[in-house]
Formats: C-alpha cells, sequence, structure tokens
C-alpha cells in the first residue's frame, strides 16, 4: 500500500500542507481513548491540529471469511477510538480531521463468489445475503461513511498480475478513489 499512501502524501502537499507537516513509515501514532496509542498509515498535522488521518488495507485470499471479519472490527474500533479522543479535546484545536479508509481487495473467483450466511436466531440485512466477500466490503466501506465513522472511504478491485501494473477497477461510484482525493484535498484547503 505504500504508493498509495505515497499518492495521498503528495495530493496533501498540492492541497498547500507542506511535507514536514506529513508523516508516514515513522511518527504516525496518534493518541487513543480507549488504548494508548494507534499506528495511523498517513498523519497530517499542522499548527498543532490533526488535519489527517488514514488507514489503507489490503486483502489477498484466500482466507477471506476471517479477514473480513478482523479488518471491519479494526476499522471501527479505530474510528470510534480516535473519535472518543477527539471528543474529549486529546488533538489540540477543535476542528474536525479528516478521517479516511482506503481499501484494496483482491479481485478473483472466491471474493467474488456468493457466500452464505447463518441465521440461526434472526434475520441479517437484506443486503448481506447472497453477497460476496467483495460485495460485502463495498458495503462495509459505504456504511463507514453513511454512518459518521470516517469522513471519506475508496474501494477498489485488482486481480494478483494486473495490480501490480497499477491495473485497478471501481465497483461502486460512490466509493471510487477520485471522490475520495476531492474529499481529502478539500478538507486539507480548508487548514491553509
Amino acid at each position: 500500500m505504500d504508493g498509495f499512501v505515497d499518492l495521498f502524501r503528495r495530493l496533501v502537499m498540492e492541497s498547500g500542507i507542506t511535507e514536514e507537516c506529513i508523516f508516514y513509515k515513522r511518527h504516525i501514532e496518534l493518541p487513543g481513548f480507549f488504548r494508548p496509542t494507534k499506528e495511523w498509515d498517513l498523519l497530517v498535522i499542522k499548527d498543532g491540529c490533526l488535519v489527517a488521518a488514514i488507514e489503507a488495507k489490503s486483502q489477498v485470499g484466500p482466507s477471506f471469511g476471517n479477514n473480513f471479519n478482523n479488518r471491519t472490527e479494526e476499522a471501527m474500533g479505530s474510528a470510534l477510538d480516535l473519535w472518543t479522543a477527539y471528543r474529549e479535546g486529546i488533538f489540540n484545536g477543535g476542528r474536525q480531521p479528516f478521517l479516511g479508509y482506503f481499501f484494496m481487495l483482491e479481485d478473483c473467483e472466491a471474493s467474488n463468489r456468493p457466500v452464505r450466511v447463518k441465521e440461526p436466531h434472526f434475520r441479517v440485512f437484506p443486503e448481506f445475503v447472497g453477497a460476496s466477500y467483495m460485495k460485502r466490503y463495498e458495503i462495509f466501506c459505504r456504511k463507514l461513511v453513511l454512518e459518521r465513522h470516517y469522513t471519506s472511504s475508496s474501494f477498489i478491485v485488482s486481480d494478483g498480475t494486473r495490480g501490480e501494473e497499477g491495473l485497478y477497477r471501481e465497483p461502486a461510484a460512490d466509493l471510487a478513489f477520485a471522490g475520495f482525493a476531492k474529499t481529502l484535498s478539500s478538507h486539507v484547503r480548508s487548514f491553509t
């Protein structure tokens, strides 16, 4: 995911934030409310104020089931931890930061295959019935923004060979990279 994180860094710089305010690979810890710290993939901190925090994740097969549950729980927990710490005034400045979630999934037969749900006691939400792991990730990324856990989310997929060539596709227009980039750039500009 280093290439994408570097792209986010360049977008932030093009939006008017200087490089010394951008952190990736080092000094990427933020305090939390439920835990002491959490490492993010990219942070933007200007004048003692958290401008942006971005999480970039990916998943390849074959174990989509367990990894899906782990990824969703991790993303939701990270957002809850950050926003609670923000509410408590830990990030000096009081202006709401951009919180971004970027996800890339392997586009393969196993990620596209419909997955059966177990409903021993209650019905699951209908959008999950017969949904593949790819569709589940799409729903998840959309709901992260809908429920205001993240400011913006982007979801892309690529197969094992074309991904190395930089080729990918976007299963959902509302989760396209361009929208994520525009929202990030617009937010960053408000701090310049």
